[in-house]
Parts: structure tokens; C-alpha cells; sequence
């Protein structure tokens, strides 16, 4: 299989995981997701991200209780992805790019995570107070996600996904629609 086959297996493999078998992630492993994310690409190379780990049950239980589902309490352990705004790249207009660095970021912590067989999930809505609170952040560091990591549970699989056609995404030259 060529290295494109592979990487689009890899793509279309990744899933949101929502239940997890609870087995611990060893430090080992997410060490190794974290990796992933170093590499990333960021605007200018600033790498404005900040990686929290909980693998604590006593931080674990802080981060769910900034977002309280039942099926993110099957996760053993979450990386919280954070961004430093005094660290990243900001455009001649003003424009911060440190959410699009973050996002990159967590992407490679995503795939590198499918790539291991585990499981993972973008979480977004949570209580950002609460949780730059649980997590002592400094003013200039704003959480961006919350990926919970772990081993899906037996019977889970990849969902049907419903993406649009590249003819609906995409433009050759200048946009006329």
C-alpha cells in the first residue's frame, strides 16, 4: 500500500470515540500522542499550544465535571489542549492565529491516537471558567479542547460519515457562485 492509501485509511478510520473501555492509557503512550503534537505545524513556528494531562481519577474527575456527559466518564485518561495568546502569530489584521495552531496540533494527537488503536474525541463545549480554574491556568492561556483518550469498548466501530463531495468544497480559481 502507498504512503497516500495509508495515510487515508489512517484519516478515515479516526472517529469520534464516545465510549471508552476504561483501561489506562499508559504515561508511555500519551507521551507519545504528545509527540505527534510537538511536530505539528504552526504559524510562523510559534507552537503556542500548552498540553495539559490528566491521568489523575482526582483530575480526571475536575475535567468532567466541566463537561458532564455520561459517556466521557468511560475515558481513563484527557489531554486538555490549551493556547497561549502571548505565544502565537497574529496577522498584519489582527487576526490570532492560535486556535488554528491548537487545532493542527490536536489533529496530529488524533490521528497518532487511531494510528495506536485507541480511541478519541474533540470536546468544545465545556465550561471554560470552571476549567482554567481546575487547571490553575495563567490569564494568557485559554483551554481549546478537551480530548479524552482511551481504548474503545467492545462493539464500538467507525460511524457512517456524511461528508460533502469535493465539488461542493472546492473552487478552481476564482469564486463565482
Amino acid at each position: 500500500m502507498d504512503r497516500y492509501s495509508e495515510f487515508m485509511n489512517l484519516a478515515s478510520g479516526r472517529y469520534s470515540c464516545r465510549c471508552y473501555d476504561g483501561t489506562p492509557v499508559p504515561d508511555s503512550t500519551v507521551s507519545r500522542l504528545l509527540e505527534a503534537a510537538r511536530v505539528a505545524p504552526s504559524a510562523c513556528n510559534r507552537q503556542p499550544w500548552l498540553f495539559v494531562v490528566a491521568n489523575t481519577p482526582e483530575l480526571a474527575q475536575d475535567v468532567i465535571s466541566t463537561y458532564d456527559r455520561e459517556w466521557v466518564r468511560t475515558a481513563s485518561t484527557f489531554i486538555i489542549a490549551c493556547g497561549d495568546h502571548e505565544q502565537s502569530w497574529h496577522r498584519g489584521d489582527g487576526k490570532d492565529h492560535c486556535d488554528v495552531d491548537v487545532a493542527i496540533a490536536v489533529e496530529h494527537i488524533c490521528l497518532a491516537a487511531s494510528a495506536l488503536g485507541l480511541g478519541t474525541c474533540w470536546v468544545c463545549n465545556f465550561d471554560k471558567e470552571k476549567l482554567i480554574r481546575v487547571l490553575d491556568l495563567p490569564d494568557n492561556v485559554e483551554p481549546v479542547a478537551i480530548i479524552p483518550v482511551g481504548r474503545p469498548a467492545d462493539g464500538s466501530t467507525v460511524p457512517q460519515k456524511k461528508r460533502k463531495t469535493l465539488e461542493e468544497i472546492t473552487v478552481w480559481g476564482k469564486y463565482s457562485r
